[in-house]
């Protein structure tokens, strides 16, 4: 009786490890047998993938991009997201902090407007390829035609100024989300990385008019770059859940970017998602004996004193000499297996519901192993190895932030007939 007890303790005791070494979602983590490339490839070609953020219309406008060919620069295009099996972008319209004068938001407002434009006619001369999505419906009926759906973003509320009119304005180009600001404090809310000491103490007045009016539209409020304390107001008055677009986990990679587990909490709560993000320090705490680490801190910090008194000329310097430093000291690059612990860090704390990817490729994002969006079968991969199930990774890929979209024009709608119901 003895030994039977302690062999039954046994095999438990063994069964529990085993739940404990696999990954969160199935009990037994799969064995390189079931990771055949054709299963994975498989697994990925049946989710509807969405990649929630890249940088790439600012190689459409400053470099001519052709998104129609396969390109050996850049990190994205519509042949290699085809290769990479990714059904769905969103293309960011990105625009940097300027001054904030009359002249800057003219400047900047104009700049956003020629970008938006030089994005949707680089989409529609390739209409057999891909097609501009507007609704949450568009992706899944434009998946079904063999095409890429593209959706626009805009990061930094910065081509705002100070018009709540220009919310609709680029609602009705096709933005679909805005992320409230970039790296310095704006006119709506202020910034995780702003050197300065807050401006607004969270959200502006402004900030609060732009939240409600992209709730009664039904466009997508984006909190990555966004302060603590402006996320905290965010989630306080928005009626519609919200994303992070391109956001990792702090406690992992302790970034001022990235999203506190309270953070990531409050997101759940209010049925939002983050789109873990693949940039390098967002994933992994620098190495402080890599001299590019040190050197890029100090080029950060030159350009930080000296970027308000800058011509196009000096910038134009800047960025080559920006260029040169990387090109002499290469990044080691964190993997897929450092980026999936991330989302292994989610799921734990908030369940598979609130997770996804939004890779900042063309603006920094890239991993070992996953370096443009023809790689992206990678992530799949090591979700299956980690015992994800097919049901999670659908959520993961594209399921979990589409269930925000549908949520937020369900938001709009309501809105729309309660103004309808008490208009005189």
């Amino acid at each position: 009786m003895g030994r039977s007890y302690l062999l039954t303790a046994m095999i438990m005791a063994s069964f529990l490890a085993t739940l404990l070494l696999a990954g969160p979602g199935n009990v037994v983590a799969q064995t390189s047998k079931n990771l055949t490339p054709q299963r994975v490839q498989r697994v990925h070609e049946e989710a509807l993938t969405v990649d929630t953020h890249c940088d790439t219309p600012m190689n459409i406008l400053e470099g001519g991009l052709d998104i129609g060919k396969r390109n050996s620069t850049g990190k994205v295009d519509l042949p290699r997201m085809k290769e990479g099996g990714l059904d769905v972008m969103f293309f960011a319209i990105f625009t940097g902090q300027e001054k904030r004068t009359p002249a800057s938001y003219e400047e900047v407002y104009r700049l956003a407007h020629r970008m938006t434009d030089s994005t949707l006619a680089a989409v529609r001369r390739y209409p057999e390829l891909a097609e501009i999505a507007l609704g949450s419906a568009d992706a899944a009926r434009i998946e079904k035609q063999g095409k890429r759906a593209i959706y626009l973003g805009m990061e930094n509320g910065f081509p705002l100024g100070k018009e709540i009119r220009r919310v609709e304005e680029f609602y009705n180009k096709g933005i679909r989300y805005i992320t409230l600001c970039h790296s310095k404090h704006n006119d709506i809310c202020d910034s995780s990385s702003d050197r300065l000491p807050p401006e607004h103490n969270g959200l502006s007045p402004f900030g609060r008019e732009v939240v409600m009016e992209m709730n009664r539209l039904g466009m997508i409020i984006d909190v990555s770059h966004i302060s603590d304390k402006s996320f905290y107001d965010v989630v306080a008055i928005s009626l519609a859940p919200v994303i992070a677009s391109h956001s990792s986990v702090r406690a992992i990679a302790h970034h001022d970017r990235n999203m506190s587990d309270d953070m990531i909490k409050a997101l759940a709560r209010h049925g939002g998602v983050i789109q873990i993000c693949l940039l390098d320090e967002y994933v992994k705490d620098p190495d402080p004996a890599n001299p590019r680490t040190r050197l890029e801190r100090e080029m950060r910090s030159r350009y930080e004193a000296i970027r308000d008194t800058l011509s196009e000329a000096g910038r134009l310097h800047f960025r080559k000499e920006w260029s040169a430093l990387r090109e002499k000291y290469p990044k080691d690059l964190p993997t897929v297996a450092d980026y999936v612990d991330h989302i292994d860090h989610v799921v734990r704390l908030v369940g598979i519901d609130h997770v996804g990817i939004g890779s900042d490729f063309d603006g920094g994002g890239g991993l070992s192993g996953c370096n443009d969006v023809s790689a992206f079968p990678a992530i799949t991969r090591e979700l299956l190895a980690r015992g994800y199930s097919e049901k999670e990774i659908r959520k993961i890929w594209g399921a979990n932030f589409f269930r925000v979209f549908r949520k937020v024009e369900e938001v709009s709608q309501r809105i729309s007939g309660a103004e309808t119901l008490f208009r005189p």
